[in-house]
Protein backbone atom coordinates (compact mmCIF):
# COMPACT_ATOMS: atom_id res chain seq x y z
CA UNK A 1 0.00 0.00 0.00
CA UNK A 2 1.34 3.44 -0.90
CA UNK A 3 2.36 5.85 1.84
CA UNK A 4 0.38 9.01 2.36
CA UNK A 5 2.37 12.00 1.00
CA UNK A 6 3.64 14.51 3.51
CA UNK A 7 3.50 18.29 3.57
CA UNK A 8 7.25 18.57 2.94
CA UNK A 9 9.66 16.93 0.51
CA UNK A 10 13.43 16.68 0.88
CA UNK A 11 15.60 17.56 -2.11
CA UNK A 12 19.18 18.65 -2.76
CA UNK A 13 20.41 22.13 -3.62
CA UNK A 14 23.66 24.04 -3.98
CA UNK A 15 23.96 27.21 -1.91
CA UNK A 16 26.18 30.06 -3.15
CA UNK A 17 27.33 33.08 -1.20
CA UNK A 18 30.36 35.05 -0.04
CA UNK A 19 32.56 33.48 -2.65
CA UNK A 20 31.86 29.86 -1.72
CA UNK A 21 29.35 27.11 -2.43
CA UNK A 22 28.06 24.07 -0.59
CA UNK A 23 25.75 21.20 -1.51
CA UNK A 24 23.22 19.85 0.91
CA UNK A 25 19.64 18.88 1.57
CA UNK A 26 16.77 21.36 1.36
CA UNK A 27 13.17 21.07 2.49
CA UNK A 28 10.40 21.98 0.05
CA UNK A 29 6.66 22.37 0.40
CA UNK A 30 5.06 19.37 -1.32
CA UNK A 31 2.82 20.11 -4.29
CA UNK A 32 0.68 17.30 -5.72
CA UNK A 33 -2.63 17.11 -7.60
CA UNK A 34 -5.85 16.33 -5.78
CA UNK A 35 -8.96 15.21 -7.65
CA UNK A 36 -12.29 15.80 -5.93
CA UNK A 37 -15.09 13.44 -6.93
CA UNK A 38 -18.74 13.81 -5.98
CA UNK A 39 -20.92 10.70 -5.63
CA UNK A 40 -24.69 10.72 -5.36
CA UNK A 41 -26.55 7.44 -5.63
CA UNK A 42 -24.85 5.53 -8.43
CA UNK A 43 -23.60 8.65 -10.13
CA UNK A 44 -19.97 9.71 -9.79
CA UNK A 45 -18.96 13.14 -11.00
CA UNK A 46 -15.38 14.45 -11.21
CA UNK A 47 -15.57 17.93 -9.75
CA UNK A 48 -12.12 19.48 -9.73
CA UNK A 49 -8.40 18.91 -9.90
CA UNK A 50 -6.29 21.28 -7.85
CA UNK A 51 -2.61 21.43 -7.03
CA UNK A 52 -2.29 21.33 -3.26
CA UNK A 53 -0.06 20.56 -0.32
CA UNK A 54 -1.13 17.15 1.07
CA UNK A 55 -2.87 17.37 4.41
CA UNK A 56 -6.42 18.32 5.44
CA UNK A 57 -7.61 16.97 2.08
CA UNK A 58 -11.10 16.20 3.36
CA UNK A 59 -11.42 19.75 4.68
CA UNK A 60 -10.23 21.07 1.33
CA UNK A 61 -12.89 19.10 -0.54
CA UNK A 62 -15.69 20.10 1.86
CA UNK A 63 -14.69 23.76 1.88
CA UNK A 64 -14.44 23.86 -1.89
CA UNK A 65 -17.93 22.38 -2.38
CA UNK A 66 -19.44 24.82 0.12
CA UNK A 67 -17.64 27.83 -1.31
CA UNK A 68 -18.79 26.98 -4.82
CA UNK A 69 -22.41 26.64 -3.72
CA UNK A 70 -22.67 22.94 -4.53
CA UNK A 71 -23.64 22.01 -0.96
CA UNK A 72 -25.42 24.06 1.63
CA UNK A 73 -24.01 22.58 4.80
CA UNK A 74 -22.41 19.63 6.54
CA UNK A 75 -25.71 17.74 6.49
CA UNK A 76 -25.38 17.32 2.74
CA UNK A 77 -22.26 15.17 3.19
CA UNK A 78 -22.60 11.52 4.14
CA UNK A 79 -18.96 10.53 4.00
CA UNK A 80 -15.59 11.72 2.71
CA UNK A 81 -12.91 9.17 1.89
CA UNK A 82 -9.81 8.59 -0.17
CA UNK A 83 -10.34 6.60 -3.35
CA UNK A 84 -9.94 2.85 -2.90
CA UNK A 85 -11.13 1.87 -6.36
CA UNK A 86 -8.87 -0.04 -8.70
CA UNK A 87 -8.92 2.65 -11.39
CA UNK A 88 -7.13 5.09 -9.08
CA UNK A 89 -4.03 2.95 -8.62
CA UNK A 90 -1.96 2.63 -5.46
CA UNK A 91 0.22 5.63 -6.25
CA UNK A 92 -2.83 7.87 -6.67
CA UNK A 93 -4.87 6.61 -3.75
CA UNK A 94 -4.25 9.64 -1.57
CA UNK A 95 -4.59 12.06 -4.50
CA UNK A 96 -8.30 11.31 -5.07
CA UNK A 97 -11.03 12.23 -2.59
CA UNK A 98 -14.61 10.96 -2.85
CA UNK A 99 -17.35 13.09 -1.30
CA UNK A 100 -20.47 10.97 -0.89
CA UNK A 101 -23.65 13.00 -0.58
CA UNK A 102 -26.34 12.20 1.95
CA UNK A 103 -29.52 10.64 0.48
CA UNK A 104 -31.57 13.66 1.53
CA UNK A 105 -28.96 16.19 0.40
CA UNK A 106 -30.19 19.28 -1.38
CA UNK A 107 -27.35 20.11 -3.73
CA UNK A 108 -26.91 22.33 -6.74
CA UNK A 109 -24.85 20.67 -9.44
CA UNK A 110 -25.21 23.64 -11.80
CA UNK A 111 -21.93 25.28 -10.68
CA UNK A 112 -20.09 22.16 -11.81
CA UNK A 113 -21.10 22.87 -15.40
CA UNK A 114 -18.24 25.38 -15.47
CA UNK A 115 -15.96 22.32 -15.63
CA UNK A 116 -13.50 23.05 -12.86
CA UNK A 117 -9.84 22.52 -13.61
CA UNK A 118 -7.88 24.47 -11.06
CA UNK A 119 -4.27 25.29 -10.29
CA UNK A 120 -2.75 26.12 -6.95
CA UNK A 121 -2.73 29.81 -7.81
CA UNK A 122 -5.94 30.99 -9.36
CA UNK A 123 -9.63 30.56 -9.92
CA UNK A 124 -11.66 33.17 -11.77
CA UNK A 125 -9.42 35.41 -13.85
CA UNK A 126 -9.84 38.07 -16.51
CA UNK A 127 -13.34 39.21 -15.54
CA UNK A 128 -14.00 42.91 -15.74
CA UNK A 129 -17.24 43.34 -13.82
CA UNK A 130 -19.00 41.87 -10.84
CA UNK A 131 -22.07 41.06 -12.93
CA UNK A 132 -20.00 38.81 -15.21
CA UNK A 133 -19.13 36.48 -12.35
CA UNK A 134 -21.22 33.75 -10.72
CA UNK A 135 -23.28 35.20 -7.88
CA UNK A 136 -24.01 32.54 -5.31
CA UNK A 137 -27.02 32.87 -3.04
CA UNK A 138 -25.73 33.57 0.44
CA UNK A 139 -27.39 34.45 3.70
CA UNK A 140 -26.80 38.08 4.73
CA UNK A 141 -23.83 38.58 7.02
CA UNK A 142 -24.61 39.05 10.69
CA UNK A 143 -23.37 42.30 12.25
CA UNK A 144 -20.33 40.63 13.80
CA UNK A 145 -18.05 42.04 16.48
CA UNK A 146 -16.31 45.40 16.62
CA UNK A 147 -12.56 44.75 16.79
CA UNK A 148 -9.91 47.29 17.81
CA UNK A 149 -7.43 48.18 15.07
CA UNK A 150 -4.61 47.25 17.44
CA UNK A 151 -6.00 43.73 17.73
CA UNK A 152 -6.15 43.37 13.95
CA UNK A 153 -2.56 44.55 13.69
CA UNK A 154 -1.47 41.74 16.03
CA UNK A 155 -2.89 38.99 13.82
CA UNK A 156 -0.02 38.56 11.28
CA UNK A 157 2.50 37.67 14.00
CA UNK A 158 0.05 35.25 15.58
CA UNK A 159 -0.60 33.55 12.26
CA UNK A 160 3.09 33.36 11.43
CA UNK A 161 3.77 31.58 14.72
CA UNK A 162 1.33 28.83 13.64
CA UNK A 163 2.82 28.36 10.15
CA UNK A 164 4.88 25.28 10.94
CA UNK A 165 5.49 24.16 7.35
CA UNK A 166 6.19 27.71 6.16
CA UNK A 167 8.83 28.04 8.85
CA UNK A 168 10.51 24.90 7.50
CA UNK A 169 10.20 25.65 3.77
CA UNK A 170 9.33 29.33 3.23
CA UNK A 171 6.97 28.22 0.48
CA UNK A 172 3.36 28.14 1.70
CA UNK A 173 0.33 30.38 2.00
CA UNK A 174 -1.81 30.35 5.12
CA UNK A 175 -5.31 31.23 6.28
CA UNK A 176 -6.00 31.83 9.95
CA UNK A 177 -9.27 32.04 11.85
CA UNK A 178 -9.31 34.43 14.82
CA UNK A 179 -11.76 35.23 17.58
CA UNK A 180 -12.82 38.82 18.40
CA UNK A 181 -10.05 39.17 21.00
CA UNK A 182 -7.42 38.17 18.44
CA UNK A 183 -7.04 34.59 19.65
CA UNK A 184 -6.03 32.09 16.94
CA UNK A 185 -8.74 29.44 16.56
CA UNK A 186 -7.40 27.48 13.58
CA UNK A 187 -4.87 27.80 10.79
CA UNK A 188 -4.30 25.94 7.55
CA UNK A 189 -1.38 26.03 5.08
CA UNK A 190 -1.13 25.19 1.39
CA UNK A 191 0.85 26.07 -1.72
CA UNK A 192 -2.36 27.67 -2.99
CA UNK A 193 -3.96 30.54 -1.10
CA UNK A 194 -7.41 29.48 -2.32
CA UNK A 195 -6.75 25.95 -1.04
CA UNK A 196 -5.63 27.24 2.36
CA UNK A 197 -8.91 29.13 2.64
CA UNK A 198 -10.96 26.11 1.53
CA UNK A 199 -9.20 23.95 4.13
CA UNK A 200 -10.06 26.47 6.83
CA UNK A 201 -13.70 26.78 5.72
CA UNK A 202 -13.93 22.99 5.39
CA UNK A 203 -12.61 22.56 8.93
CA UNK A 204 -15.29 24.89 10.27
CA UNK A 205 -17.97 23.13 8.20
CA UNK A 206 -17.05 19.63 9.39
CA UNK A 207 -16.73 20.86 12.99
CA UNK A 208 -20.25 22.33 12.89
CA UNK A 209 -19.00 25.85 13.55
CA UNK A 210 -20.64 27.72 10.66
CA UNK A 211 -21.51 30.52 10.31
CA UNK A 212 -18.32 32.15 11.57
CA UNK A 213 -20.12 35.37 12.38
CA UNK A 214 -17.95 36.23 15.41
CA UNK A 215 -14.61 35.69 13.72
CA UNK A 216 -12.04 37.23 11.40
CA UNK A 217 -9.94 35.50 8.75
CA UNK A 218 -6.42 36.55 7.80
CA UNK A 219 -4.85 35.32 4.56
CA UNK A 220 -1.15 35.50 3.80
CA UNK A 221 -1.45 36.79 0.23
CA UNK A 222 -3.67 39.26 -1.53
CA UNK A 223 -7.47 39.31 -1.28
CA UNK A 224 -9.13 38.22 -4.50
CA UNK A 225 -12.79 38.04 -5.51
CA UNK A 226 -12.80 34.31 -4.82
CA UNK A 227 -11.39 34.68 -1.32
CA UNK A 228 -14.12 37.19 -0.49
CA UNK A 229 -16.67 34.75 -1.89
CA UNK A 230 -15.29 31.95 0.28
CA UNK A 231 -15.41 34.18 3.35
CA UNK A 232 -19.04 35.00 2.62
CA UNK A 233 -19.87 31.31 2.21
CA UNK A 234 -18.59 30.76 5.75
CA UNK A 235 -20.41 33.80 7.14
CA UNK A 236 -17.16 35.56 8.06
CA UNK A 237 -17.64 39.34 8.55
CA UNK A 238 -13.88 40.18 8.48
CA UNK A 239 -11.40 39.26 5.74
CA UNK A 240 -7.89 40.59 6.24
CA UNK A 241 -4.77 40.19 4.13
CA UNK A 242 -1.14 41.22 4.38
CA UNK A 243 -1.24 42.44 0.78
CA UNK A 244 -3.57 44.32 -1.54
CA UNK A 245 -7.16 43.45 -2.49
CA UNK A 246 -8.28 43.34 -6.11
CA UNK A 247 -10.90 45.74 -7.42
CA UNK A 248 -13.51 42.96 -7.68
CA UNK A 249 -12.77 41.89 -4.12
CA UNK A 250 -13.53 45.43 -2.93
CA UNK A 251 -16.70 45.60 -5.04
CA UNK A 252 -18.03 42.31 -3.67
CA UNK A 253 -17.08 43.14 -0.07
CA UNK A 254 -18.91 46.46 -0.24
CA UNK A 255 -21.91 44.85 -1.91
CA UNK A 256 -22.12 42.16 0.79
CA UNK A 257 -21.27 44.34 3.80
CA UNK A 258 -18.03 42.51 4.58
CA UNK A 259 -15.15 44.28 6.34
CA UNK A 260 -12.16 44.04 3.98
CA UNK A 261 -8.73 44.91 5.36
CA UNK A 262 -5.56 45.03 3.28
CA UNK A 263 -1.86 45.70 3.84
CA UNK A 264 -2.16 44.38 7.40
CA UNK A 265 1.50 44.41 8.39
CA UNK A 266 4.05 46.37 10.40
CA UNK A 267 1.36 47.65 12.77
CA UNK A 268 -0.69 49.27 9.98
CA UNK A 269 -3.56 48.45 7.66
CA UNK A 270 -5.98 49.89 5.12
CA UNK A 271 -9.74 49.34 5.35
CA UNK A 272 -11.64 49.16 2.06
CA UNK A 273 -15.14 48.35 3.32
CA UNK A 274 -17.00 47.79 6.56
CA UNK A 275 -14.99 50.23 8.67
CA UNK A 276 -17.87 50.36 11.18
CA UNK A 277 -16.62 47.03 12.60
CA UNK A 278 -13.21 48.48 13.48
CA UNK A 279 -12.54 50.62 16.54
CA UNK A 280 -9.53 52.96 16.41
CA UNK A 281 -6.81 52.37 18.91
Amino acid sequence: MSARPGATTTTTAIAYGRGSSSAGEDLLATEEPLEIRLTTGRRRLPVAVTMRTPGADFELAAGFLLSEGVIGGAGDIRRISYCVEKDAGEEQRFDVVNVELAPCASVDLAPLERHFSLTSACGVCGKTSLDALPRLDRKPLLPGPVIPASTLCSLPDRLRSAQRVFAATGGLHASGLFGPAGELVAAREDVGRHNAMDKLVGWALLQGRLPLSDHAVLVSGRSSFELVQKALAAGVPFLCSVSAPSSLAVDLARDAGLTLVGFLRDGRCKVYSGAERIRPG
